[in-house]
């Protein structure tokens, strides 16, 4: 690592996570780890939450699917987001399972000789994202891609308001129940469980459930789990400032008396967005400020003593919570892991050790042809 800006993912507690949600709902687990697995490294995710116990892997696209197989993945593995019909050989020869989610997809899917394809029928029940709106169209579309060959192995929905709509949720499953019955079929994976159903809603439909933020902590009905995940900085300057002197781009911050100043190499392009302006860090046991707007790669922060160079700072962490940074910016801690850039290095704990930390870019080896 050679800028001091990192952040740290415990494998353990992540595995510990995935060992309490297996024991709370009793059913089969299907580890979410779209986009990197939030941006905490999907093969190093992986292998936590498979040593754990995940029956299953899923990814958001057919990209992030091949990622995991040429990493090793050979395990159980589904998209949860569209797919092109085109790429249905590679889908077949990658035993990676699909949702189907509209007529024309299924229409399509059928003129590509998709015998062996393995599915997941997937129902809108309220959310109108993807997912088959009417028992019509589910119908049909399941009994074109049983008659093509396809292996019907799943059937789906997503709760969009698990977190505080019990009503609303409720209604969902009604829906995915009377479609589940609808096609009469022996499916292997029944979910619709994400991370707060999984602790609270208790149905005799599913039998798996699906767990996201929940592996790294996050879950609204339960405050048995850990957090893994924790991300930090140091000080690489440390100035003393005279009342009426103005800090940063634009000059949006003046002292208002004599202030000391700290200097961070964290910015926007680490995903340290510019509206962290006036929020606090953590540094030798002060709440510290940002002041003046945040840069592409540097902060400012005030100090009420000076602390030596290279002292650390947690951006979020055990003082700084990360649902909290959250709500003062007015988003969800799923938006805020998954901006920390790929210049961020990414340290791991396993078993008890600190492993070699990780850059992608630094690790790439690809030659820039001119």
């Amino acid at each position: 690592m050679y800028r001091n800006t990192w952040m740290e993912v415990n494998l353990d507690a992540v595995a510990d996570n995935v060992r309490k949600l297996k024991e709370i709902c009793g059913k089969k687990i299907i580890a979410v780890l779209k986009a990197d697995a939030y941006g905490c490294g999907d093969s190093h995710v992986a292998r936590a939450v498979l040593e754990a116990g995940a029956d299953m892997l899923a990814v958001s696209s057919l990209d992030e699917a091949l990622m995991l197989r040429n990493e090793g993945y050979e395990g159980e593995l589904l998209i949860l987001g569209a797919t092109d019909p085109e790429d249905v050989p590679v889908m077949i020869e990658n035993s990676i399972s699909v949702p189907a989610y509209c007529p024309e997809w299924a229409d399509a899917v059928v003129q590509k000789n998709p015998a062996g394809l393995k599915v997941h029928m997937k129902v809108d029940t309220g959310m109108n994202r993807i997912g088959f709106k009417t028992p019509e169209d589910l119908q049909k579309a399941f009994n074109e891609l049983k008659e093509a060959g396809c292996l019907i192995e799943g059937i789906f929905t997503h709760f969009c308001c698990a977190d505080f709509d019990e009503v609303f949720t409720n209604m969902q499953y009604d829906r995915f129940a009377d479609a589940v019955e609808l096609l009469g079929h022996e499916f292997k994976w029944i979910h619709c469980d994400n991370s707060d159903a999984t602790v609270w809603f208790k149905d005799p439909l599913s039998n798996a459930c699906r767990i996201g933020i929940s592996i790294y902590g996050i879950n609204t009905y339960t405050d048995e789990l850990r957090h893994p995940i924790s991300m930090h900085t140091t000080v690489t300057m440390v100035k003393e400032i005279m009342p009426g002197e103005k800090i940063g781009y634009s000059s949006t911050y003046t002292a208002k008396k004599k202030e000391i100043i700290a200097t961070l190499p964290v910015g926007y392009a680490d995903g340290f967005i510019r509206a962290n302006k006036g929020r606090k860090v953590w540094c030798d046991g002060m709440e510290c400020e940002v002041v003046g707007n945040v840069c592409m790669d540097q902060t400012m922060i005030r100090l009420e003593h000076a602390v030596p160079l290279n002292t650390p700072v947690e951006i979020f962490g055990p003082h700084i919570h990360l649902e909290d940074m959250a709500a003062d910016l007015n988003t969800i801690p799923y938006e805020i892991i998954c901006l920390i850039s790929g210049r961020v290095t990414r340290t791991y704990i396993w078993h008890g050790r600190e492993e070699q930390e990780e850059n992608a870019r630094l690790l790439k080896s690809t030659a820039i042809e001119v």
